[in-house]
């Protein structure tokens, strides 16, 4: 049972990780206004930051109950591992300075305000460790077993 939670697990993580980025550049295509697609965008990114780091213990944990210590030489236990410190990165780290930069510009856009360079900045450092996150996902899928 426990090998099997795990494949679901990865499945949903890969599959949330992959259809929240999807989402998210939908959403700023789609939408006229894109405060709104912002703020529709960061909660998806928040709920699959939950779900990665919920899955990336079960599967750490898993993963080293299933094979002990040689589980570390494992592409898929360190892929999951680079994953989970990016997603604590983003959502500990480099979401609140976003936070801190659109409350400082309140009530104008962030992008409409002194903040916009700074945001612009940590917001391409959050896509580049988003994206990372979502080709390790490849890899965790592809070594699950």
């Amino acid at each position: 049972m426990a090998n099997r939670l795990s494949l679901i697990i990865t499945a949903l993580w890969a599959g949330a990780l992959w259809m929240t980025g999807i989402s998210a550049y939908l959403l700023f295509d789609s939408l006229q206004d894109k405060q709104l697609a912002g703020s529709l965008a960061g909660k998806l990114f928040t709920v699959v930051s939950y779900i990665g780091l919920v899955s990336a213990f079960y599967l750490l944990i898993h993963r080293l109950f299933q094979y002990g210590t040689p589980a570390l030489k494992q592409a898929f236990f360190w892929a999951v591992f680079v994953m989970l410190l990016l997603v604590l990165a983003g959502h500990f780290g480099i979401q609140p300075i976003l936070e801190g930069l659109k409350t400082q510009a309140m009530p104008a856009d962030v992008m409409q305000s002194v903040f916009a360079d700074r945001f612009r900045t940590w917001h391409g450092i959050a896509s580049m460790a988003y994206v990372m996150e979502c080709l390790l996902a490849f890899v965790m899928v592809l070594k699950v077993r």
